[in-house]
């Protein structure tokens, strides 16, 4: 939010968030549109890890915005980062993300009618709300080992195919929770749901390694089913 903004390099653009303003990082790709995916940030904020993330979704023909939901702030300090996601307002975040939607569809950078999400450890929760909350503007949803306050309590209004990425190895979400939650999105909405369990813990696909649990083989077939299911489903 505009009101407690703080400087953040990466940042460069700013949308409408609910008659405020938010601001994220905007990638697009070589050939100037494509089909538009919305990246939400893990617990250490809008750093280079996200950035570069988005720009290598954009090499791959997505045009990509990463709302900054801390407002410029990010930590390399998990503790630090667990309490900026446990004072992160869900309404807040909610808003922001509401508006990346309405900013990416009126973008002339997009060129599909619908956006998909894409979200990593606090964002890939998310990344679920936003598309139980946004129905049909969302056609697709990847949570990557999805935690903290933004997992959904129930799924009637999404209508999105799901593809989750969940550790077998996972402290912070266990994989018996994420195999719950997996079933429970199948029984409410109604869409193609599946998740894929690695032999990893928790952030794997995280090859900055902050909690040492980067699994470079797991993070690499993750990626390539995440893109491949992007390019099926987002138009």
């Amino acid at each position: 939010m505009a009101d407690s903004h703080a400087e953040n390099p990466r940042q460069n653009v700013t949308f409408a968030s609910n008659g405020d303003q938010a601001h994220g990082y905007l990638a697009t790709p070589p050939a100037g549109t494509g089909p538009g995916v919305i990246v939400v940030q893990e617990w250490w904020g809008l750093d280079d890890h996200i950035v570069d993330i988005c720009d290598r979704l954009a090499a791959e023909g997505f045009t990509i915005l990463a709302p900054d939901l801390f407002g410029g702030r990010t930590t390399h300090d998990s503790d630090e980062a667990g309490a900026m996601m446990s004072a992160l307002p869900v309404e807040q975040a909610a808003r922001d993300l509401s508006g990346a939607v309405g900013f990416l569809l009126g973008h002339e950078g997009v060129s599909s009618s619908t956006v998909g999400v894409v979200g990593f450890c606090m964002g890939g929760g998310f990344a679920l709300l936003l598309a139980a909350q946004q129905g049909e503007k969302v056609s697709a949803v990847v949570p990557f080992y999805g935690v903290g306050q933004g997992v959904p309590d129930e799924f009637r209004g999404l209508r999105a195919a799901v593809q989750g990425h969940y550790g077998e190895q996972d402290a912070f979400y266990p994989a018996d929770a994420a195999r719950a939650l997996e079933q429970q999105i199948r029984d409410e909405a109604g869409v193609d749901v599946q998740f894929f369990y690695y032999p990893a813990g928790h952030a794997f696909h995280n090859d900055k390694d902050r909690l040492g649990t980067y699994d470079d083989e797991s993070a690499k077939l993750a990626w390539s089913r995440t893109v491949d299911f992007l390019r099926a489903t987002v138009s």
